[in-house]
């Protein structure tokens, strides 16, 4: 089992930056993808970006303003936001593909969320 746990929302003006952390635990596993999704209220949840062995993909809504990044060695992932937008509105969830050597499988993991607010 991996345990994701985010950190870094708040509240931001339109214009600004905020940077997201998560940080993956847990016993024996080995990540395969890590990445950030968002859930604007009322809507579904969606891709921002994930990134694997160093190679990152983005949204098209995002693109040339956010930055993911990872630490291997940490089981870190990191999404720096720039120029944000009121409608980065969103709870941002954390995610990793990961496997689980007790379990023997590769399974889907997510944080519990942390909230992004944009004001105009």
């Amino acid at each position: 089992q991996v345990q994701l746990v985010e950190s870094g929302g708040g509240l931001v003006q339109a214009g600004g930056s905020l940077r997201l952390s998560c940080a993956a635990s847990g016993n024996d596993f080995s990540i395969n993808v890590m990445g950030w999704y968002r859930q604007p209220l009322g809507k579904e949840r969606e891709l921002v970006a994930t990134i694997t062995n160093r190679l990152p993909k983005y949204a098209d809504s995002v693109k040339g303003r956010f930055t993911i990044s990872r630490d291997n060695a940490k089981n870190m992932v990191y999404l720096q936001m720039n120029s944000l937008k009121p409608e980065d509105t969103a709870v941002y969830y954390c995610y990793a593909n990961a496997f689980s050597r007790p379990e023997y499988s590769n399974k889907d993991y997510w944080g519990k969320g942390t909230l992004v607010t944009v004001s105009s």
